[in-house]
């Protein structure tokens, strides 16, 4: 998979000098690029290299705050993905001490990219205000907008600054996320989810009140409340598990767990297996999933949880399990060698556990 940050590339610098041409021919193209591809580019990762082109971009404009920001306007719609961010990071980086113009400029460029990350350094400094003005923008006409307001104020967005403030306390949020709630798009729900899932890490009973209030109004916001109770859901909180019907008291059985491959090269995949079966009279919504201790570069290990399936079972039925896991290395998570085991975990409690050995090509 080609990185991210190559898509900051001489195309991309090219593109960005031309549009900026058309409305100010004063622009040196040649010492913008001659600026941007330093001894060091090559080894600047995505946010640096956003960041490098913008601090590159206002030296080669040469213009004020404002100035730069008539220019960055009418050139923002012809960009988008992630490139686009350069725009809002460009009012992160200079626009912090001219609230008002920010701001507005924050709402048109998130339009066509997204303002996420900036925003936040503006709720750090100017807190009461920003979410004032982030709970408007809960209603705007644009779902960029909309999402904005949810995405915007994550307690723990990643790849961005924590807000400790929202950690401690997220009750700004709540409004936003009662505005949003049955939004009409799945785009904007799901940053809804997100945030409701991060306000779970610190404060789960804030959560778990909220989802509580909203449960069963219609299946947009059933979704919305799951997804954003599935950190307490892997966690095996009897109580989230049982406002979506599911019970940790279940009594089942689980034979013959089974890992394949006493041994895997990484970027290879393993195989597990098991069969399940309810012991109980009546039918019951079992959760199935499994939690790998993978081993870190330090030779510590770090558990994460992945989801199987969630079905109900007849009582005394029998089903049969197998799951495959690959070991590739992705840009958001590198494999280690060493022991690693799987955990089977049944309506949030384990069941059994077995390991395995991941070797270098």
């Amino acid at each position: 998979m080609e990185p991210l940050k190559n898509l900051f590339d001489e195309n991309l610098i090219e593109q960005l000098s031309d549009s900026i041409l058309k409305h100010y021919p004063k622009f040196d193209k040649q010492q913008f690029s001659k600026d941007i591809f330093f001894d060091g580019w090559e080894n600047l990762e995505l946010k640096e290299r956003m960041r490098h082109t913008v601090i590159c971009l206002n030296n080669n404009l040469g213009l004020n705050f404002k100035d730069s920001l008539k220019i960055l306007k009418k050139i923002a719609p012809s960009f988008n993905n992630f490139t686009a961010m350069v725009f809002p990071d460009f009012v992160e980086v200079y626009g912090l001490n001219n609230y008002s113009e920010s701001i507005k400029t924050l709402e048109y460029f998130t339009q066509y990219s997204s303002s996420e990350f900036a925003i936040r350094q503006f709720i750090l400094k100017y807190p009461e205000r920003t979410m004032e003005q982030m709970l408007s923008w809960s209603k705007h006409k644009n779902y960029h907008v909309r999402r904005l307001s949810s995405e915007g104020c994550r307690p723990r967005l990643p790849w961005s600054v924590a807000l400790p403030d929202f950690k401690k306390d997220p009750s700004l949020i709540l409004p936003i996320l009662t505005n949003l709630i049955n939004d009409e798009s799945e785009y904007v729900r799901k940053s809804a989810a997100n945030n409701l899932n991060d306000i779970s890490k610190d404060n789960s009973q804030i959560t778990l009140d909220f989802t509580k209030k909203w449960i069963g109004k219609s299946k947009n916001i059933d979704w919305i409340l799951k997804h954003g109770n599935r950190t307490l859901l892997k966690k095996g909180n009897h109580e989230s598990l049982k406002l979506f019907g599911t019970s940790n008291n279940v009594k089942v059985e689980l034979i013959d767990f089974s890992i394949h491959n006493e041994q895997i090269k990484i970027g290879e995949t393993n195989t597990f297996s098991f069969d399940i079966k309810l012991k109980e009279s009546k039918p019951q919504k079992v959760r199935l999933e499994y939690e790998i201790d993978f081993v870190k570069s330090s030779g510590k290990t770090s558990k994460k949880i992945f989801k199987i399936s969630e079905s109900k079972l007849k009582s005394n039925e029998k089903k049969t399990v197998t799951k495959k896991h690959n070991f590739k290395d992705y840009s958001t998570r590198k494999h280690f060698p060493g022991k690693h085991k799987i955990s089977i975990i049944i309506n949030g409690k384990k069941y059994a556990e077995g390991s395995f050995s991941l070797v270098k090509n």
